[in-house]
């Protein structure tokens, strides 16, 4: 009886801490050994980080699927950065699909990753489309802000798919 006792025990502790290896959130920080890549930190909702990752887990990289290997929850990008680029990472587990848009400024050997907020992906189209309807004379102008604002997003590496790929993840996890 003791030993199905502690059969159960073990096998109920180690369900529970393979739920606590799982990432729900992270954070995107420059490489310590700045040589142009970025480091994804595993963090708990504060933006705490969770050291007890270790392993390989399966992101999604600007669209490109890779295999990261994290140690002590922290894993580097293989990838180097060249320039400023938009880079949309996205982990999907059983308790869902978690994803952040990044603006990396790099300037000199220096990386800066700016979060973008998806909301404004939806507020300024909508601000464009709203002053257009309401004022005629403007709608030559809301066309060359539309291609402006796609302009400056296909040349720093956020296509179109990419675009409605953060706002229906956005609005997903909203419902």
């Amino acid at each position: 009886m003791k030993h199905l006792f502690l059969f159960c025990s073990l096998f109920i502790s180690s369900i529970s801490f393979a739920q606590n290896t799982s990432i729900n959130n992270f954070m995107v920080k420059e490489s310590l050994l700045k040589n142009s890549k970025v480091a994804i930190i595993a963090t708990d909702s504060l933006e705490n980080p969770i050291e007890n990752i270790n392993g390989t887990y399966t992101f999604s990289v600007s669209g490109f699927t890779q295999q990261l290997t994290f140690h002590d929850g922290v894993s580097i990008l293989p990838l180097a950065i060249d320039k400023s680029t938009f880079v949309y990472i996205k982990h999907e587990n059983e308790s869902g699909t978690h994803s952040k848009l990044l603006y990396i400024y790099k300037k000199a050997n220096d990386l800066n990753p700016i979060t973008i907020s998806r909301v404004f992906f939806i507020i300024i189209p909508l601000i464009i489309v709203i002053l257009v309807f309401a004022f005629k004379k403007f709608i030559y102008m809301g066309i060359i802000l539309f291609l402006v604002f796609f302009f400056f997003s296909y040349s720093k590496g956020l296509n179109i798919s990419t675009y409605f790929e953060t706002i229906f993840d956005y609005l997903k996890n909203l419902v």
